[in-house]
């Protein structure tokens, strides 16, 4: 399944069920196929998504990354894969608009 995030503050960011499975279990929210992140709740989520991003960083950092391709291990870093959603997030909190999907 294949996720279509939009805010009118920037680009729509869209995304396969996997990483958007995994951003959502970050940010403890249940995935739904349609819903609605509110300006309220935009700073929470942001920062939580990063933190879950550095500690991802950390814990690659401190086991070498190793085992694997390199082209899996670059494909499995969080930051890079959910980059595209947390600038979305991040455009939607600056001009106070919600991030919308499924509509």
């Amino acid at each position: 399944m294949i996720y279509q995030f939009r805010s009118k503050a920037g680009p729509d960011v869209i995304m396969l069920a996997d990483l958007t499975k995994r951003i959502f279990d970050v940010l403890g929210r249940p995935l739904e196929p349609r819903g609605i992140l509110t300006i309220e709740q935009l700073p929470a989520l942001i920062t939580a998504l990063e933190t879950a991003i550095l500690k991802d960083l950390e814990e690659r950092s401190k086991t070498g990354d190793e085992g694997g391709s390199e082209a899996l291990k670059l494909a499995d870093r969080l930051g890079q894969r959910a980059y595209p959603f947390l600038e979305l997030m991040k455009q939607a909190k600056g001009k106070d608009e919600p991030v919308l999907w499924g509509v």
